[in-house]
This record gives structure tokens, sequence and C-alpha cells, in this order.
């Protein structure tokens, strides 16, 4: 072991897959007690690099070090044994088993099992004081809030003598308080000689928590910086290739009547308990109401519940005074509410289907698509080629499989489909989730063209500079009810956060 070696180098990394080079002779390296950000848009290659890392992918060209010396990681094993731990965005937890019990899976088989899983809810406890990341060794996964799951997570990887820890997207569905605390976490991790790697696309988090940050963008290295010498428009800069508008122009606007009138909802989950209980709300023509809250908070639920997907147990849904409560999805549909989906390729498109079959399939029956049954194709080419050209959809030709589109390529042409439609009402769920930081902005700017041609349009966004950036209002969910409606301009990030918590003043 070199101790004037930085902990990891990783030498001109490059990476090919059938037709994209991935990462380009890629240089990073990260030092003993510090946090390096790696920043990138989406197809940057981060995710490729930080894979070759944990042994999910083998580098075609380039090395490994740890501690100058050159590694061989062909699995996440060897990773695990040179102390590289991964935090990952979605939870790799069972739900049905205790902290201990999660924390214990993978490790060396015992032969008594009790007494190894005391040994193991110790040692978490012993951890929980260091790095105070509290949590009971005992409580099942199922029953702990989002945060607490975040921290068995980091927990995982500490008890694992973790000296390289990767965190990806790690405060995506944290309360600002939340994020506040996994910093102070994090940070004394770093002063213990711990060497993080933090990814995030958050940028006002990026600034807070760097010692260094390094841009990918195309699979190569665009520059290096630290937050004291750089700024939050100059990263996004060196992401993207070009000034992005970080804060969209949002003009004034005199909002007008009531669009969305919802009084009492309550909406049953898929576990049969109530997601939405006696919710109440107003969206206006010519506002975006940002609705904020933490995932699994019935926001998904609501959103289903207004555009008929999903029936609600009681409770009133009025477009312009019409009740569309108990309505079929196409009734609510022809009734004027648009809808972009949290789950674009589940619920939003269908994967196989053409761009051009995908922008008419809530059309292809109008009059201007269909003549006596028979369909007007060059009716539908004319309309599909204007809304790609309108709504920068990067594709290849119309005849192009949707799935090979990339996350920010698909959303466009979703956006694209419900804004063409002109609705009364628009519910985009979570428009920005996965996308990258040019296709945010891009989309950002679309939906306040809509707001000022009077569409009442509702955000729903666990991503909280989204909705404070976007919203002439913001009502904020917690256990499905709507506990506070703030004016984003008189309210702090900190007062929303306590809300997002359930904690109303």
């Amino acid at each position: 072991m070199d101790e004037a070696a930085p902990l990891l180098e990783m030498r001109a990394i490059t990476k090919r897959f059938p037709g994209v080079l991935a990462n380009d002779r890629v240089d990073f390296d990260v030092r003993r007690g510090e946090i390096h950000t790696l920043l990138g848009e989406n197809g940057a290659g981060k995710s490729t690099l930080m894979n070759v890392l944990y042994g999910l992918y083998q580098q075609d060209e380039g090395e490994v070090l740890i501690n100058g010396s050159v590694v061989n990681l062909q699995e996440p094993a060897d990773a695990i044994e040179h102390r590289i731990g991964m935090i990952h965005q979605h939870f790799m937890l069972v739900p049905t088993l205790t902290v201990a019990e999660n924390v214990a899976l993978g490790l060396a088989p015992v032969t008594k099992v009790r007494p190894e899983l005391d040994a193991v809810s110790a040692r978490i406890v012993e951890l929980a004081e260091t790095y105070g990341l509290h949590v009971d060794p005992k409580a099942l996964v199922w029953q702990l809030a989002v945060g607490e799951r975040q921290r068995v997570e980091i927990i995982k990887a500490l008890y694992r003598d973790a000296e390289l820890l990767v965190l990806d997207e790690p405060t995506a569905v944290l309360t600002p308080q939340e994020v506040d605390d996994m910093f102070v976490t994090l940070r004394q991790m770093a002063a213990d000689g711990k060497g993080l790697i933090f990814i995030s696309h958050k940028l006002h988090e990026v600034m807070a928590l760097s010692d260094r940050i390094t841009v990918l963008r195309h699979g190569r290295v665009t520059g290096h910086t630290v937050p004291a010498e750089t700024s939050r428009a100059q990263l996004a800069n060196m992401m993207v290739g070009r000034e992005v508008l970080l804060a969209p122009d949002r003009p004034e606007m005199e909002v007008g009547d009531v669009r969305l009138s919802i009084r009492d909802l309550r909406v049953v989950g898929d576990r049969g308990t109530e997601a939405v209980s006696g919710l109440n709300l107003e969206a206006r023509s010519g506002e975006i109401l940002g609705i904020a809250g933490v995932s699994g908070n019935g926001q998904r639920e609501f959103a289903e519940a207004i555009v008929g997907l999903r029936q609600a147990a009681s409770g009133v849904i009025e477009l312009e005074g019409v009740d569309i409560g108990s309505a079929a999805p196409v009734k609510v549909r022809d009734a004027g509410v648009g809808y972009v989906p949290e789950e674009r390729m589940r619920d939003g498109a269908v994967a196989d289907f053409t761009v051009e079959e995908n922008l008419i399939l809530t059309s292809h029956s109008s009059p201007q698509m269909a003549k006596r049954g028979f369909l007007q194709f060059e009716a539908i080419k004319d309309h599909c080629e204007q809304l790609v050209a309108e709504y920068a959809v990067k594709t290849p030709s119309l005849d192009t499989p949707t799935h090979n589109l990339s996350g920010g390529n698909i959303q466009k042409l979703i956006l694209a489909r419900e804004l063409s439609a002109q609705p009364r009402v628009l519910i985009a769920a979570q428009p920005t989730r996965g996308v990258d930081i040019g296709a945010a902005e891009y989309i950002h700017s679309r939906l306040i063209d809509a707001r000022s041609t009077g569409t009442a349009i509702v955000v729903i966004s666990e991503d909280l500079d989204e909705v404070l950036a976007l919203s002439d209002r913001v009502a904020v969910m917690f256990e499905g009810e709507i506990v506070g409606t703030v004016d984003p301009a008189e309210v702090t990030r900190e007062e929303i956060g306590l809300m997002m918590a359930g904690v109303v003043a």
C-alpha cells in the first residue's frame, strides 16, 4: 500500500458498446478524506465509469489503481474485497427483513444465526453513534421512512469497512432537512479518511458538498474545478456545452378562473390502505400549481385519480364545474385534461411503437387524422413532423422505435403529444425525472409557454428546486393530505422541508 498514492486512480479508462464510445480515455482519482463529485448529463458516461469501478463492467482499455496498486475488478465481490462500496439511487433492501438482517445479507454464512445478528446489531449501533445514522437495528425496513432507508444503505457499506464510497443520486428522495443530515454524515466520513464519489444533478448540492468536481460530456472529461472557483451556471455550461437557463423565466400572469377543483378526495392505494386522505385543492387558468412532497405520500394515486386511471373512493373532482370523478380516462382526456405520467415508459408511451405512432396515440381517431375509418397518412406525417420540430425531439426518423430514444427525448415526445391537444388542465408528474439538465431546461420552458396560453398546470415533483422554480403556488403533500399551500417567493426551503416531513407551524 502506497500511502502517498490517491485512494483511487482510474487511468485512461475506455469502454465501448456497439456503436457507442461510453468512456473515452477518462482519468479520475479520489484522495483520502475528500468528496469528489462526478457531474454530467445522462449519457455522459458517469454510470459506465462507476460500473467499471464496481466490477459490473470491464474496461476495454486503461487501468484502475487502489492505493497505488493496479487491481482487476471482474465482479462486485472484487470491488467489495478492495473496500469499495456503492450506494445506489434505488435502495437495494429487502422490505420484509429487519435492518440488521439486511446489513448481514451477503456476509459469510454462520452456524449460529441469532448471536451473529446480535453482533451485527451492536456494530450497527456503534456506526450509528459515530456517524449520526440513527436507526433501530430491529426495525423492519418497510416500516422505515425514506431517509431512514438511505441511512441503512450507508450503514451496509460502512459495516463492510468500505474506504471508498460511490453515492449515486443519494438525495433524490430526501427532504431538505434529511439532505442536511446526510451531508453532516458524509463530511464526517470524509474527515475519517474515507474517499467519497458523489453523483448528483442538483447543482446547489454539488457546490455545497464537493471538495473537487470533475465534469464528463459525451464520455470525455471536459473539466476539473472546485466550488470556490466556479458557479452553478459555469458547471451547467461545462456539462451541456452551452449556456443553460437554470431558473426559468416565468413572466407575470393574471390568474384566471378555477379550472380544476378537488374536494375531500379519498383514494385507496395498491396495498389496500388509504393513499389520499380528504384532499382539497384548486388549480386556476394561467398558473402552475406545484405539488411538493417526498415520494410515497400519495402523489401517484392523486394524479391517477384525476385522469381516471384509478377510481376514487369518495370526493369530488370537477373540471370547470363538471364532475369528472367517475369518468373513464378517454372521457377525462376529451373533457380537456392532459397527463404526463411519472413512469413514461410504462404509462406514457408504448416502447415498441414508432415515434409517429406514439405521437398520435391519443388522437388517431380525430377528424384530422382519420376519415370514414381510414387513417390519413399524409396528415399524420405532417402533424408529427411539426411536433418533432416544434418540441426539439431528437430522433433519426418518425419510424424510429420509441425505446431507441433517450429519456429526455421520450419525455419531450409525450409533452408534445399532450400539449398539442391544447388541454384545459395539464397534470405533469415528475416531468424531468431522469432527464439531463438541457432537456429539463427545455421541458420547463414548454410548461411555462402552456401557462401563458391559460392552461392550468399541476406539476407533481419530488425535486424541490424544480417546484420552487416553476410554481406560482406550492401545495405540500404529506401522508395523502395537503398540509399547506405557500407562495414560493415568500417561503424558505427549510420551511417547505419541514412541511414535507409533516411539521406544520
